[in-house]
């Protein structure tokens, strides 16, 4: 009696925070939604340029990144701006062959009149935070925008986000990420599926609350006296980029975020990538977290953006409760069946609103402004059950990306490779960087999987079939990233698992 009251303890306040998060994420939909009403009937129009272009300085964080280099580097060199107002930073901490691709592409550039340094640190101190920190302190520009590898921003990009710095109050001026391989895969599909509500509903319902919001550690610009006011980069979280936005925000400086500017870029297409994007994504999340919420909580801000900005500060963490209550919905069947005298599951079924807020969230980012509607609905109406899917199966390597987080288990800053996979045709398989290892977790991933089968067989034996649904997608979401893990493991050429 006393373990089965422990578990409806436990399962509540974990679904509880849950449900906290479905409801925030209802709430900025809600915000997206007023916001294009508003501007669909009004359209916002951008300042203008100022008729003497200001210096702007292009800084590219670069390590091991053989595929992608030139043309991250012909991209910048597209961009429709002065010569003599754009200075680009290479910011080298490369230490295989892609070091002497760098430097071959910046003499080239240097010969056209580009002013354009391959700068190459003698230690990875830091890591990215380290590199953009050090081309800092001798960069020229008043303005630093800031691009990863995988990068291809068009080449209106500073002309279209340069003017929103006419207000002396923004510090950032952030655009929206496109995909250029979104439906290279399922692992691609998904995770457009996901930066998509991120870009959308999560960045626009902030910014047009007034809420903080996060510069995305790339495709964005910076006020350089605004890095200078908040601290500079530090390398203390693996999140850098939202670890300074929160910092320059408690400072008194807003950001800007631009919905309709996009800047392109290359999805991670194998499992290996993906997983340590997460890794370092949700990881990174706690450890702001952990690092700045004591800040947020003493800060003189008004209520509802204190409430969003620590809401904003434990999203990542919502996956160690996601994780936690699936884990419980099994042991639960037998609570429900051989312990509770009381109608618990009855009051419970409350939670179910949190399932429809955050399915009306998904909607908003994957149907509301899409030019074909009936099309947005077949995308929307087959994706959001295999993304939930997809995101239960990485909940257990997510949760102890978060756990460790908030324990302040240090670790390495490891970047996500790239390959230059855009078009269907292209492939990664045999190229560097791949990882042919399997770790413990994604063994444990695969018996996680029969875990939640073996739960369906016992809703058969208790004749309660209202968790099998749950159970069985969750099972189908373990046994999908096993697969995709051991498969993309065993094919890279001469890998063994281990």
């Amino acid at each position: 009696m006393l373990g089965g009251l422990l578990i409806i303890i436990v399962y509540t306040l974990a679904l509880t925070f849950i449900f906290i998060y479905c409801m925030v994420q209802f709430h900025l939909a809600l915000q997206y939604v007023k916001w294009h009403r508003r501007f669909d009937r009004n359209p916002q129009v951008a300042p203008k340029l100022p008729v003497e272009l200001p210096m702007v300085t292009v800084q590219l964080p670069l390590y091991n990144e053989l595929y992608v280099t030139e043309r991250l580097l012909e991209s910048i060199a597209g961009l429709d701006w002065p010569k003599d107002r754009l200075e680009i930073q290479v910011l080298d901490d490369s230490t295989d062959e892609s070091l002497e691709v760098a430097a071959t592409k910046v003499r080239e550039l240097k010969e056209q009149g580009y002013l354009i340094e391959h700068i190459c640190r003698t230690d990875r101190t830091g890591y990215k935070a380290g590199a953009l920190q050090y081309g800092l302190a001798f960069a020229k520009g008043d303005y630093i925008a800031i691009f990863d590898a995988d990068f291809t921003p068009l080449p209106d990009f500073l002309r279209k986000t340069i003017p929103w710095f006419k207000d002396p109050k923004i510090g950032v001026v952030q655009t929206r990420w496109e995909h250029l391989n979104r439906d290279y895969s399922l692992l691609t599909r998904m995770q457009a599926f996901a930066l998509d509500m991120h870009f959308s509903v999560e960045q626009l319902g902030r910014y047009a609350a007034g809420y903080f919001i996060n510069f995305n550690g790339t495709a964005g610009v910076w006020r350089k006296t605004c890095i200078e006011d908040a601290g500079g980069w530090k390398a203390d979280t693996l999140t850098e980029d939202m670890d300074l936005s929160y910092r320059a925000q408690l400072r008194g400086w807003e950001f800007c975020y631009l919905e309709g500017v996009i800047s392109p870029a290359e999805l991670p297409t194998e499992m290996s990538a993906v997983k340590s994007q997460q890794y370092r994504w949700n990881k990174g999340g706690a450890e702001t977290a952990r690092k700045l919420l004591g800040r947020v909580l003493r800060a003189d801000l008004p209520w509802s953006i204190k409430f969003h900005a620590v809401s904003h500060l434990f999203n990542n963490t919502n996956y160690l409760w996601v994780f936690l209550t699936a884990v419980l919905s099994i042991p639960l069947l037998w609570v429900k069946h051989e312990v509770v005298v009381f109608d618990y599951f009855k009051y419970a079924s409350i939670f179910l609103f949190g399932s429809l807020a955050i399915a009306y969230a998904y909607y908003v980012s994957a149907v509301y402004r899409h030019e074909d509607q009936p099309k947005a609905w077949r995308g929307y109406l087959t994706r959001l059950p295999l993304f939930l899917a997809v995101a239960m199966g990485l909940s257990l390597h997510n949760s102890l990306a978060v756990f460790r987080g908030w324990i302040g288990q240090r670790s390495a800053f490891i970047r996500t490779p790239k390959f230059a996979i855009v078009a269907g045709a292209d492939n990664w398989k045999n190229k560097k960087y791949t990882s042919g290892r399997i770790g413990w977790v994604t063994w444990l991933e695969g018996l996680m999987g029969f875990y939640f089968l073996g739960g369906a067989v016992i809703g058969v034996y208790f004749n309660d079939y209202g968790l099998m649904p749950f159970h069985l997608m969750s099972a189908f979401g373990f046994l999908l990233i096993f697969y995709f893990s051991v498969r993309h493991a065993w094919i890279v050429p001469g890998s063994k698992p281990n």
